[in-house]
């Protein structure tokens, strides 16, 4: 009997798929494809065919176009944003997860997707060592878990108000307070304006240097407040400093006052899988929900973020749906209990593989020396003329200045780096001044590449301040 046609085509073109990546994850190509001259024509913008073309020929067509506009978030010199490096077993995770084509929503519709995020989730709270009774929402990022976690906060503030949301919804509620700093992440005001809270309810508390709560202007706004419901939204490293509320202080106010704690720990939540370092974040596992993303630190591919939230019963009630179609299966996980998507990916195969890859202490020895290696970066720099490094450094962030005879030539700096072809940075405006961001996140940045860096920025920095003379 002869081979399907159609089968030997599709086998052809995955295994195409396959040697274009690896090619490109051992290929040299530059990092920023936006310090290269723009090409006249991309190759995606052509017109659509009558009839459909070979599936090898398309995915051949597909990384020729996509090549040049590729940027090097997964080499070690990607630290413009924090952007994890993509690890091979969750890739490896991901090919199969498409292949077998699940929809994780019910443990119906692929057991085996529950199943590893049960799993999954499991190791999650234990190797952040967070309340072992919270539930686990699997989502896109931290952004749609912050979204996921507020919305169980803002039902459990107003119910002990007295209020019914799920029967009323925001209509007649109590007024519910929130407090962040003025200086949190920008997502988390997006996702309050999702919710249905608009500027009357958010409380914009004065922060300190590094970004975080000034916690005496905190207390005194929640003295002042006349509210029944309260949401307080902490961060746990900062997007410019890296820096950390004081979660001992503010987790004593939120008892005081009632209210929900969350804590954006977009990335710096994972400080809590070192137990060198830890103590950086003590008294988190005080709040009553978290958002931290898989696809930063933990190297998961995109997308990736979890929604932890203490009570589980408010978790689920947050997002649960209920159809004739669907079954009630109460015994089981359905991972769409505890997001807001029913059709969803089942990103619980990546991060099962890439947990079960690193192991516990890889992703301990990850952290410790990505921030070993930040440390590294700053103490250079720190003694080279006219190189200002603006915060303190708590992880794997640094915030630096270049200026001379009182011209600012940070922008000229960055631009230098993305030239190489070695480096992605950016520049940030954060507090009137403009500068270079160093986000040490791919997990194949060592601490030999650092030092790489230092002497690249040394050379170029000397040369440019001795011609600027």
């Amino acid at each position: 009997m002869s081979a399907d046609p159609d089968c030997f085509a599709a086998n052809e073109a995955l295994e195409l798929a396959a040697q274009l990546a690896l090619e490109y994850r051992s290929g040299a190509a530059a990092l920023d494809p936006g310090a290269a001259p723009r090409a006249e024509a991309s190759g995606f913008d052509i017109p659509l065919p009558r009839r459909g073309r070979e599936a090898r020929k398309v995915i051949a067509a597909l990384d020729a176009a996509a090549r040049p506009g590729l940027t090097g978030s997964t080499k070690p010199g990607f630290m413009g944003w924090v952007i994890g490096g993509s690890h091979p077993a969750g890739i490896a995770a991901d090919w199969l997860a498409a292949t077998w084509g699940q929809n994780a929503c019910l443990y119906d519709s692929s057991p085996a997707a529950a199943q590893a995020e049960a799993a999954s989730a499991a190791w999650l709270l234990d190797v952040l060592d967070l309340p072992r009774e919270a539930s686990v929402g699997f989502t896109t990022g931290a952004t749609m878990a912050a979204f996921t976690a507020l919305a169980a906060a803002r039902l459990a503030v107003l119910e002990r108000a007295g209020h019914d949301f799920e029967t009323k919804g925001l209509f007649g509620c109590p007024e519910v307070a929130i407090y962040i700093s003025d200086d949190g992440h920008v997502t988390n005001y997006s996702v309050l304006r999702y919710l249905g809270f608009g500027d009357e309810q958010i409380r914009r508390i004065p922060s300190l240097a590094d970004g975080t709560f000034d916690c005496t202007a905190l207390e005194q706004a929640m003295r002042s407040d006349r509210v029944e419901a309260r949401i307080v939204i902490a961060q746990a490293g900062q997007i410019m400093s890296g820096g950390f509320d004081d979660f001992t202080r503010v987790s004593a106010l939120c008892r005081e006052f009632g209210a929900w704690l969350h804590v954006d720990g977009a990335f710096g939540l994972w400080v809590r899988a070192s137990r060198r370092l830890r103590h950086i974040a003590h008294n988190i596992d005080l709040a009553d929900s978290w958002s931290v993303d898989g696809h930063k630190w933990l190297q998961i591919p995109y997308d990736c973020g979890f929604a932890i939230v203490r009570d589980q019963r408010c978790h689920r009630r947050a997002m649960a749906m209920q159809a004739g179609y669907l079954p009630d299966m109460r015994d089981t996980r359905n991972n769409a209990d505890f997001v807001p998507e029913l059709s969803r990916r089942a990103r619980g195969f990546a991060v099962w593989a890439v947990m079960q890859s690193m192991g516990r202490l890889g992703i301990e020895r990850m952290v410790e020396e990505h921030c070993n290696a930040t440390h590294l970066l700053a103490q250079s720099l720190r003694h080279l003329p006219g190189v200002d490094v603006v915060n303190t450094v708590y992880l794997n962030q640094l915030a630096v200045a270049f200026t001379h005879e009182d011209a600012d030539l940070t922008e000229m700096v960055a631009s230098h780096l993305n030239a190489t072809g070695r480096y992605f940075v950016r520049t940030a405006d954060w507090r009137g001044r403009k500068l270079l961001r160093f986000s040490i996140t791919c997990g194949a940045t060592t601490d030999t590449f650092i030092r790489s860096l230092v002497g690249d920025v040394e050379r170029f920095w000397l040369d440019l301040a001795r011609r600027a003379a």
